[in-house]
């Protein structure tokens, strides 16, 4: 690393050589490489940006301009580039530096970015906000092309189109779709397109049309055969039709070639898209031959035997279609992620993967359902919040039944505060019409999958991240009595109601906690978060002292807060012990548990405090 230990911010980067900047590219490649390999991370879609990154840390003048990342993953070469290198091995790790752009992080990381899609329209705020202020500092997005099916995207590209103010789009493509137009034409062209000379005689061209008789059939001539040229010879006809100039398609692992273009960019006073072609995983061979695996990595440490509720899912859904059950799965953009592959490869006619567009994937399992095909909608709970509106309008208004899978409800860990899905109780709590449930394992997962099939309800399915604890694979599933809960542990003075994941939190600690405490508290599976199962309810506020309720979500607005609701006034006797009203940082999802008390000591803890 002679030359990567020598940068510590960007302009450090901007004293090397521009003919050393290669140089740069494969130690900064190789440092990831290493780094990821060890502790684990995102790591194809970083190696691919490396090269981008260099360019325009080498063009632009960060924190002034202002470079908007999309996504966040991208930005591993941006953060070490930008004064982390040296921290950079702890990533993702408790107290270390998160794996998404973060604005308390660096004064490099201009807006947070951990969900798809929103570079383009907040970019654009920090261009109006440069406008207002009289300033003059360049604005870019850097959007990757998979966050390019999010519509907020497009709501974004029209408004800049709208207002043609200056603003730079970086399309970063690592599709293969286009790799024909990476060839001398397209470099040619680029000169031409980004050429001081061109943009003038343009211009002065432009202005004189206005001036001769014909000037509007003039213009239009002009327009057409610009547009036609560009059109043909590129696929950016889209862009300059929205009133964006396209610069495109750029070979995004040449270096310089990309510095003369930002550059020349760099003088244009209008919005342009530079469309950057890239190859996913660059520098590793296994992440370039199957950059979907080598995504991520995941740290050295030993395998749990066990299946993840994401799998068990999968091989849920296969048993239902070999039990005659007919329904469609929608993803966005999430196959791999919520464990569908067991089910894709055995029937791939009932799989619609609509790319990172949650709202649109919601509507559109609405309609489905309201033309008497049942949908079910895999999607991670925290991406689920972006189609809150969706739920509520297109499905739950109508009283249609369409089946929610909230994956990764709770803590996820090392993805941190954008990702842990501890919102959707309170979310789905205060609409009507919604059945919302969480099993205790992957065989209740199971469970309550085939009794949403044979229902005509909206039903919510959260489960978090991790083993599934035990799942029968060959076991037919049952259908549950809507609302039902199930006594765990008979018990006496305490009823724990405890849901989804904490179910087997107080059951496999059961004895430590009643060693604690000097009574055994009765447990109950509430697996049914709403409707409540009244009867028992009604039953526990009759016979125990107390009801402590447990839930691997916001405490705030939460199934305690909704249990408390069903009490009246009578809210002494009950404690609910849930994700305190913060946001919770990335780590290890084991020592971030055990922080906010949802730990067998967390749980004795709360016990003894309040109920002895």
């Amino acid at each position: 690393m002679n030359l990567l230990k020598k940068i510590n911010s960007p302009s450090d980067l901007k004293k090397i050589n521009v003919d050393d900047l290669n140089n740069v590219s494969i130690e900064l490649s190789d440092y990831i490489d290493k780094v990821i390999t060890k502790y684990g991370g995102h790591y194809a879609s970083p190696l691919g940006v490396v090269d981008l990154t260099i360019a325009l840390h080498y063009v632009y003048n960060s924190p002034t301009d202002k470079l908007v990342w999309d996504v966040g993953h991208q930005a591993y070469p941006h953060k070490i580039l930008t004064g982390r290198r040296d921290s950079f091995p702890s990533i993702r790790t408790k107290d270390g530096i998160s794996g998404f752009l973060k604005r308390s992080e660096s004064e490099h990381d201009v807006f947070g970015a951990g969900h798809a899609s929103t570079s383009i329209s907040s970019a654009l705020g920090f261009a109006h906000a440069r406008d207002i202020k009289g300033e003059d500092e360049q604005v870019v997005a850097i959007i990757g092309d998979g966050a390019m099916t999010g519509g907020l995207a497009y709501e974004g590209i029209n408004n800049l189109g709208y207002h043609r103010t200056q603003m730079t789009i970086v399309l970063n493509d690592n599709s293969m779709s286009i790799s024909k137009s990476v060839g001398a034409l397209s470099k040619y062209l680029n000169r031409v397109l980004t050429n001081p000379t061109y943009n003038r005689i343009r211009r002065d061209l432009w202005d004189l049309s206005g001036k001769v008789p014909m000037s509007s059939t003039i213009r239009k001539i002009l327009r057409k055969t610009e547009g036609s040229i560009k059109g043909f010879l590129t696929p950016g006809g889209f862009f300059e039709d929205l009133g964006l100039r396209y610069i495109g398609p750029v070979d995004g692992h040449n270096i310089k070639e990309m510095v003369d273009v930002f550059n020349s960019v760099k003088s244009m006073n209008t919005p342009v898209l530079v469309h950057v072609y890239t190859n996913k995983g660059k520098g590793s061979k296994n992440a370039v031959n199957n950059s979907e695996k080598y995504y991520s990595i995941s740290p050295n440490k030993v395998k749990d035997a066990t299946i993840s509720y994401s799998d068990a899912l999968g091989h849920s859904l296969n048993l239902l279609v070999d039990m005659g059950l007919d329904f469609k799965i929608i993803t966005a953009a999430m196959e791999k992620g919520t464990g569908l592959k067991s089910f894709i490869d055995k029937n791939k006619d009932k799989y619609i993967d609509v790319g990172i567009a949650e709202e649109h994937a919601i509507t559109y399992a609405a309609g489905l359902a309201a033309s008497n095909i049942k949908p079910i909608v895999p999607i991670y709970s925290t991406f689920m919040l972006r189609a809150f509106d969706c739920i509520f309008h297109d499905v739950l208004l109508q009283d249609l039944p369409v089946t929610l899978c909230m994956d990764r409800a709770g803590i996820v860990g090392a993805d941190g505060p954008t990702h842990h899905g501890v919102f959707d109780i309170p979310m789905l709590l205060m609409l009507p019409k919604i059945i919302i449930t969480a099993p205790r394992d992957g065989n209740e997962l199971k469970n309550l999958l085939y009794t949403s099939q044979k229902i005509n309800k909206t039903m919510s399915i959260r489960y978090p991240k991790g083993s599934c604890l035990n799942f029968d694979i060959d076991v037919d599933p049952q259908e549950l009595n809507i609302g039902s809960w199930e006594v765990v542990v008979k018990g006496e003075e305490v009823a724990i109601l405890a849901v989804g994941s904490m179910v087997d939190l107080v059951f496999s600690n059961y004895e430590h906690i009643s060693s604690k405490v000097k009574f055994n508290p009765h447990l109950i599976n509430c697996r049914f978060i709403k409707p409540v199962d009244s009867e028992m309810l009604e039953d526990l506020s009759s016979n125990f002292k107390y009801i402590l309720t447990i839930e691997e979500g916001a405490v705030t607005g939460g199934f305690g807060a909704y249990i408390k609701t069903k009490f009246g006034d009578n809210y002494s006797k009950i404690i609910n012990l849930g994700i305190p009203d913060k946001f919770i940082e990335h780590g290890d999802r084991s020592e971030l548990l055990h922080d906010i008390g949802l730990s067998k000591e967390g749980i004795s803890k709360t016990l003894m405090d309040f109920f002895r």
